[in-house]
C-alpha cells in the first residue's frame, strides 16, 4: 500500500520530472512538495485534488490514500488502534445510513 507521498513521487519520477518542474506547473513550493513526498507534511484535500488533476490520476484513489495516511499517522502508535478502526467503520456506516 503506497502512501500519498509515494504515489506522487512515483508519478513524478515516471514522467522524468524534477521537483522544480512540478512545483512551477502546480504553483506549489518545491520544498513543500518534497515534504509531501517524504511524508514529513500532509497536503490539504485541495492540494491532493490538484495533484490528481496534474498527474491525471483517479481522484478517489488519491483522496483515499491521503485519508488513509491521516488516519495511520494519527493512531499508529496507539495500543488499541485496530479496535478503534473497527468501531469507527461501524460508526461511519451507521451515520451514513441514518443521515439520509
Amino acid at each position: 500500500m503506497d502512501s500519498f507521498g509515494d504515489i506522487i513521487r512515483a508519478e513524478r519520477e515516471k514522467r522524468n520530472l524534477y521537483l522544480r518542474q512540478v512545483a512551477a506547473a502546480m504553483e506549489i513550493d518545491q520544498a513543500l512538495i518534497s515534504k509531501f513526498e517524504k511524508g514529513d507534511r500532509k497536503p490539504t484535500k485541495e492540494q491532493v485534488e490538484k495533484f490528481a488533476d496534474y498527474f491525471e490520476l483517479n481522484r478517489e484513489e488519491m483522496i483515499t490514500a491521503w485519508l488513509s495516511d491521516k488516519i495511520v499517522y494519527t493512531i499508529q502508535d496507539e495500543e488499541f488502534a485496530e479496535n478503534a478502526l473497527k468501531v469507527a467503520e461501524k460508526r461511519i456506516k451507521y451515520l451514513k445510513k441514518h443521515d439520509k
